[in-house]
């Protein structure tokens, strides 16, 4: 399989086929001078046709590899689209500084914010630098940290989530992996600023919610949001890891299924065929969705913006027991 083809799906072969195709007829085109716009046209007339069909029937599993795709966007790539201008901070002020876990102050079309989230590596060296997205005891700290700053200064807060799942390390639990997490959950449900949350990618388990406590939770259209990845679920409850697809189902973790839960706020509309196939488009979505609700929680007093991320959380999960035998 040539290189070009690593990064493809399997239920993304055909359109890759006639992506390259019109390429291999536009450069042709360039080298012989000919004429060939109606057949370019046609094939992406089929292209298009193809990719409506193909994306109006994904699986569930077939999401979960989408929010997987190696040429997905990661925030970083979504930071520096959407921001006028920004300033990465550093360190947790307490152990280090979590590569995995970034955040800084911006300006989002002339309001000041300020984002946190988790950063994916995009190649071999690039993702052991941060640790492919799973952030540390210091990351969670280091996001509290630019947090708290924001509350002080009145800076609504972006949290961008893209993560397998928090570090599980020796070293991670050693630093209290677990307190930094369930603090961040405290300090998050009275944070006195707005808060908004993305999940641009996949969404896993305690490292996605450690920063997900907001007012407006909002999902990717192809993301994912789980309490556990398939695989680990169906290796723990089936003892069969092979069974992913079965538990992807089971575990109603797209973002439709988020949506029908209760559990998010909004789903963000994917460029067609995915958020990989036009980053600049699929920025320009979450940019829009970021200032609309920004703009409607600047609305709210500090009082009525607490009771209202209260209740959110406080009615997930809700459900009555029948008193009949």
């Amino acid at each position: 399989m040539p290189p070009s083809e690593w990064n493809v799906l399997d239920f993304e072969k055909p359109i890759a086929d006639l992506d390259t195709q019109i390429a291999e007829i536009r450069r042709l085109t360039m080298e012989r001078g000919e004429d060939r716009s109606d057949d370019i046209i046609a094939l992406e007339q089929d292209r298009d046709r193809l990719l409506q069909e193909i994306f109006s029937n994904l699986k569930t599993w077939d999401r979960v590899l989408l929010a997987r795709h190696p040429k997905r966007p990661y925030t970083l790539d979504y930071v520096r689209i959407m921001f006028d201008d920004y300033t990465e901070l550093s360190g947790d002020r307490l152990f280090a500084d979590d590569h995995a876990m970034i955040g800084g102050i911006a300006t989002l079309e002339g309001r000041q914010v300020m984002f946190v989230g988790q950063q994916k590596g995009r190649d071999l060296k690039d993702r052991q630098y941060r640790n492919f997205g799973s952030a540390k005891p210091e990351g969670y700290r280091k996001a509290l940290r630019l947090m708290k700053l924001a509350e002080k200064f009145k800076r609504p807060v972006i949290c961008l989530v893209d993560t397998p799942a928090a570090d599980c390390s020796v070293g991670s639990e050693e630093r209290g992996i677990s307190e930094a997490i369930a603090r961040n959950l405290m300090e998050m449900s009275t944070l006195e600023t707005p808060v908004i949350c993305v999940v641009l990618g996949e969404g896993g388990s305690g490292g996605a919610l450690g920063i997900a406590v907001a007012d407006r939770v909002l999902m990717l259209e192809h993301a994912v949001y789980s309490v556990i990845p398939p695989e680990s679920c169906a290796a723990i409850l089936w003892r069969d890891p092979t069974k992913q697809k079965e538990m992807a189902e089971a575990l109603k973790i797209t973002s439709t299924d988020a949506l029908k839960l209760g559990v998010i706020d909004d789903i963000i509309p994917e460029p067609p065929g995915g958020a990989h196939r036009n980053v600049d488009l699929a920025a320009r979505n979450v940019k829009n969705a970021l200032i609309k609700h920004i703009d409607e929680l600047a609305k709210l007093k500090t009082t009525k913006l607490l009771d209202e991320r209260y209740k959110k959380f406080r009615g997930m999960g809700v459900y009555q027991e029948s008193t009949e035998e």
